[in-house]
Formats: C-alpha cells, sequence, structure tokens
C-alpha cells in the first residue's frame, strides 16, 4: 500500500538542526530525477486542484494529537533505510519509506504539558534528538459503582493482581518488526454506542482510580469482535480486573487489547485478519454491564483509540 507523506515535525531540539540539514544533502542528489518524475505524474491532478482553489488536506491515521494520552507524529525527513527512534530507552514506531520516514510516539495520560523530546538514529550517524511540544488537557470524571471486593482488594486478590501485573507488563513490551506501511487506520472492532471515553478519571465506590485507558463499547453479551486489523495473538487470559482479555501485536510496539470478554476462539501465535471475528463481547472482570473494553498502544503506552478510526 502507498504510504501517506507525513506530517512536519512539531519542534526541533537543537541536534536536529543539524540533522535536518544533512537529511536535506542526502535528498538533493534524488531530486532532479525524481522532479522530473513528478511533473510528469502531477498536471492532471495538479489542474483540478487549480480551479478548486485550494488542495485538500491528506488523511493520516492515527491522527496527530500532541497531548496525554495522544499521539505526536514526528517527521525524520528523509534516509536510505528506516530511522531507529526512542523515547527514553522504548523504541517508538517508525512508518514511511526513503522519501519521509515519521516517528509515532504514543504520549502517556500522566505526562506533563511542555517540552518533550525522542532520540533519533538515521543511517548510522550519531543519536539526534527532536523536540517536541505535549499540550494540556483536561478530562471528564466518572463516578462508578461496583462489587466492593473490587476495589478494596483482599490479601488474595492483591496478589493475584501483582502476579498479573508482573505478566502483562512482559506482555505490553512486545516489540516485533513491522512493515513500513504508514496506514494505521483501524475499523471499529464491535458496532455499539460508546459508553465510556477514554481519559476520563475513574472514581469507583467513591475512591479515585487510574485514569480509563481505552474505549468501551456497549453491546450485548456474545456480540461478536472483529479484528480491526490484521495481527498475531499474543497473550490470552481471564484477568482480576479485565476478566478475559486478548492481546494482538501488530508490529512496532503496535498492540491492540480486548477485555471483559464472554468467549476467546483463538490462542496465542494465532494470526488474525483484518475483520476476522475472534472473541466475543462480556462481562468479566470489574464491569458495571456487558461491553468491550477495548485498548490501543504505541510504545508500552496506551493512547485514545478514536485517533485511530473514522469519527
Amino acid at each position: 500500500m502507498t504510504s501517506v507523506r507525513a506530517e512536519p515535525v512539531d519542534a526541533l531540539g537543537s541536534g536536529a538542526q543539524a540533522l535536518r540539514q544533512a537529511q536535506c544533502e542526502r535528498l538533493g542528489r534524488r531530486t532532479a530525477s525524481l522532479g522530473l518524475l513528478g511533473l510528469l505524474t502531477l498536471p492532471s491532478a495538479w489542474g483540478a486542484t487549480s480551479q478548486a482553489g485550494k488542495v485538500p488536506a491528506p488523511v493520516v491515521w492515527p491522527h496527530k494529537l500532541a497531548v496525554p494520552g495522544g499521539v505526536a507524529r514526528l517527521s525524520l525527513g528523509p534516509a536510505a533505510a528506516r530511522p531507529l527512534a526512542f523515547t527514553g530507552d522504548v523504541p517508538l514506531l517508525v512508518v514511511g519509506d526513503a522519501i519521509e520516514w515519521t516517528a509515532l510516539v504514543g504520549i502517556p495520560l500522566a505526562a506533563a504539558p511542555g517540552a518533550a523530546s525522542i532520540t533519533v538514529t538515521i543511517d548510522g550517524d550519531a543519536p539526534q534528538a527532536i523536540g517536541y511540544q505535549v499540550a494540556s488537557k483536561s478530562y471528564r470524571e466518572q463516578r462508578l459503582t461496583v462489587a466492593p471486593r473490587t476495589v478494596d482488594l483482599s490479601p488474595e486478590d492483591e496478589a493475584r493482581y501483582e502476579r498479573e501485573r508482573v505478566h502483562l507488563t512482559a506482555v505490553m513490551a512486545t516489540f516485533t518488526e513491522r512493515g513500513t506501511e504508514a496506514d494505521l487506520h483501524l475499523q471499529v472492532p464491535v458496532p455499539g454506542r460508546r459508553s465510556s471515553s477514554f481519559g476520563l478519571r475513574r472514581v469507583f465506590n467513591g475512591q479515585a482510580r487510574n485514569p480509563h485507558s481505552g474505549m468501551d463499547i456497549a453491546a450485548a453479551t456474545g456480540t461478536p469482535v472483529r479484528a480491526p486489523i490484521a495481527g498475531r495473538v499474543i497473550d490470552t487470559g481471564d484477568y482480576f480486573f479485565n476478566g478475559n482479555t486478548v492481546w494482538l501485536d501488530h508490529g512496532g510496539g503496535f498492540l491492540t487489547m480486548y477485555c471483559h470478554l464472554s468467549a476467546i476462539d483463538v490462542k496465542t501465535g494465532d494470526e488474525v485478519n483484518t475483520g476476522e471475528r475472534f472473541c466475543a463481547v462480556g462481562a468479566t472482570g470489574r464491569v458495571t454491564g456487558p461491553h468491550l473494553h477495548w485498548g490501543v498502544m504505541l510504545n508500552r503506552t496506551m493512547v485514545d483509540p478514536a485517533l485511530f478510526i473514522d469519527a
């Protein structure tokens, strides 16, 4: 599939200025031949655009929203091979082609507004910093009443949760190779009303807990859940808070999670295709009714699934 040209960098760190100059010098050697090819392929579309008076903005997935819980799209410029990019010591998903590479950065819900940066290595050169700005965002509060044992955990449940936390931390660190395809447009995995939005500040039985890290979609128990994009099953299980759960790996640290299921139709290692049923909606774990909790992760960070789907 043809890659979509990525958006420009939000802001460049001082080291990135030298990086950009080196990139431009490498690109210059290709300008004459590529430029001629471009002129041969553009006239009809260019004419139509000129008559309309403006150039329509390309649609890119995921949408750029550099806020806590959002995604930053950082241009890395041209390079012969895919650059290596990191936030701290966590690898980032880099998509694109030799003309334009883009790093996709999942921003934690706990991130403070202000300056942030990633490090990038291009064509074996020394690592450089690329900076960007995280804007502030306010999320609403949601108060829920659930079974008391799922809020005030017994010693046995606390021990179970800790075992599961260690296991799931390893699952979330999965990073496998992904093609350079830039299209991360997802299908909604199940039809239904979005009953709880990403980022809500959660209060269970009057006690504040972590913000909501996914999208809840209300649907009847047994409703088929279909893969929003092709992937490989990397974990299934019955977890204390999440109930019956499936994790899919889509490569490059891009993972999706499906919770509170009534049925799991796959096992670890299975491959699923876009639109294929692989589980069903349920009400297992800490819930107030049947629904799908759908999570999307980049670089071990849960981000807003709404950025990956049609409105």
